[in-house]
């Protein structure tokens, strides 16, 4: 590895930049980054979540303005000062999160932004010739709410590729996409790179990914380049090093993009016994949405006081449903939750908190916490009744908690009265965590909790589910990432369309069993 700006080969870049520095207050976000792109190759920008990755492309877009820096596109001086003047330029880029409006049409959607009259029948024309030449296979007149988390990258994608970019970004492209949706989206990047020549800016924490896609990685850390090394030359180990600056346990990270499965489960005794009444009980739980598609088709699925229950399956398949009924947000049409053998009221709110359930949410933007409150708020709007006297916060005891919740769980910010939107992405989801396990839950439903952390916030929220099973909390896990649920769970069931068509404990896990389970045969369905 080389580090300290050097260049590791020569070579035009198509784009350049030199010394980007931006602050936020007290913040360095980026401090004095070099980076070179060229044609014909997919460059890994790897590091944890708040190392300043995101940033230095928000930049190189226009949508920050560097305090200091310098940007050239094949070698002339350029200065990019908003998303228009970088597509001009040949510089398009796929966000993180979804920029989509749900209840308009794809063309609809890629139509947004353009000047002048919109014309329905060229925009349509257009998102066909770019859906069959990179075979992104999208329908144009299909609402966007009725698309899956893949659908809808590829809608993010065709809107890039409109306009027909030498330069593309894409920000954690994979974050909320299944392992097969990613492995899709990194052939078509292949088939562009080589016939397009395109040069590439792939932002990510997930190592597997990097190591696959990308020809060359450059690393960063606390806003600052650490290092610079060709992805031939390059290790899972190594990288996690240079990402987080210790070794890191690399639980889920080899199972990325269809990587081996071997030796994904940790040994460990600490499943309850099947002598323990189960603390959480769903029996025969079933849903309909408004349409009459089938959410829940008579789910059971039983968690153990100090036991992790996997569930496992891909994405769509009535894991969200689950976790919205357990958050007391979807009443069941039938069916039974039981807490320590008391039901509990579906669809009731509060209900399922009062009984013990805590919930990390799959989305914590969008449902796990609110951005525009403090830290400290966030983190004690499960506990407000013990905050408060007749309706009104006691802002000192608010504050303690916060302090105490902030040092258990090592949350890194400069203050409780922070914006809760000022922290990274894994001290977002400490705090989610922290919330969560504050009230001392006797069930965690913790829903992807580790969905678009890198690999330090990955070992830590792991060690931490792992230390709650321990405790006596029953734990039900629902995840797409077959590495996590391996790596965790004492237990493993399997999601069908609504139904659990398989479970297999720790000592009779088979991974090629499990993925035609997935897959929706039963013909190697195990029993526990």
């Amino acid at each position: 590895m080389t580090t300290n700006g050097e260049e590791l080969s020569d070579g035009q870049p198509v784009l350049e930049l030199r010394g980007m520095t931006k602050r936020f207050v007290d913040v360095v976000a980026c401090d004095g980054v070099d980076l070179a792109l060229r044609p014909g190759e997919i460059h890994g920008i790897l590091g944890e979540n708040g190392a300043g990755k995101s940033t230095l492309m928000r930049m190189t877009i226009g949508l920050v303005i560097p305090d200091a820096g310098s940007m050239s596109i094949d070698g002339e001086p350029c200065t990019i000062v908003d998303p228009i003047d970088a597509a001009k330029r040949g510089i398009g880029m796929v966000h993180q999160h979804y920029s989509l409006v749900d209840d308009l049409t794809v063309w609809e959607n890629v139509a947004l932004g353009e000047h002048g009259a919109i014309d329905r029948d060229a925009t349509r024309s257009r998102v066909k010739s770019i859906s069959l030449r990179y075979g992104l296979d999208v329908d144009p007149d299909a609402y966007v709410r009725d698309l899956s988390a893949g659908i809808r990258q590829r809608v993010e994608i065709i809107k890039c590729l409109r306009h027909q970019p030498r330069i593309i970004i894409l920000d954690e492209p994979t974050s909320v996409l299944t392992p097969g949706e990613s492995e899709y989206l990194f052939e078509v990047l292949g088939e562009g790179v080589r016939r397009e020549g395109w040069a590439v800016a792939l932002v990510s924490h997930k190592l597997d990914e990097v190591l696959q896609a990308s020809d060359r990685i450059t690393i960063m850390r606390d806003g600052k380049v650490v290092e610079r090394v060709l992805t031939a030359d390059a290790d899972a180990p190594s990288l996690a090093r240079a990402m987080v600056g210790r070794d890191v346990a690399l639980r889920s990270e080899s199972f990325a993009l269809g990587a081996s499965m071997e030796g994904a489960v940790a040994v460990t005794d600490t499943a309850a016994s099947t002598d323990v009444a189960p603390v959480l009980e769903v029996e025969n739980g079933a849903v309909r949405a408004a349409d009459g598609a089938v959410l829940l088709d008579g789910l059971t699925v039983q968690v153990r006081p100090g036991e992790i229950v996997g569930v496992a399956g891909v994405e769509g398949n009535g894991q969200t449903t689950l976790a919205r009924t357990l958050s007391s947000l979807i009443k069941l049409d039938a069916g039974t939750v039981r807490v320590d053998g008391e039901a509990i009221p579906t669809g009731k709110a509060g209900s399922m908190h009062r009984a013990g359930i805590a919930v990390i949410p799959a989305d914590r933007h969008h449902s796990g916490c609110i951005p525009e409150m403090t830290v400290a708020e966030n983190l004690v709007l499960s506990s407000l009744d013990a905050m408060s006297d007749r309706g009104i916060l006691r802002r000192e005891d608010i504050a303690a908690r916060a302090g105490e919740l902030i040092e258990e769980f090592d949350i890194h910010t400069s203050g409780c009265d922070v914006p809760f939107a000022q922290l990274s992405g894994g001290n977002q989801q400490r705090a989610v965590l922290a919330r969560a396990l504050s009230i001392n839950p006797k069930v965690l439903v913790a829903h992807q909790p580790t969905r678009g952390l890198d690999v330090g916030a990955i070992e830590y929220i792991g060690d931490r589910l792992r230390a709650a099973a321990d405790s006596g909390i029953g734990v039900l896990l629902l995840s797409t990432d077959l590495g996590e649920i391996a790596a965790l769970s004492d237990r493993i069931v399997v999601i069908y369309r609504g139904r659990i068509i398989g479970e297999m404990d720790r000592a009779s896990l088979d991974m090629e069993r499990l993925g035609l389970l997935i897959g929706g045969s039963t013909a190697g369905e195990a029993t526990p």
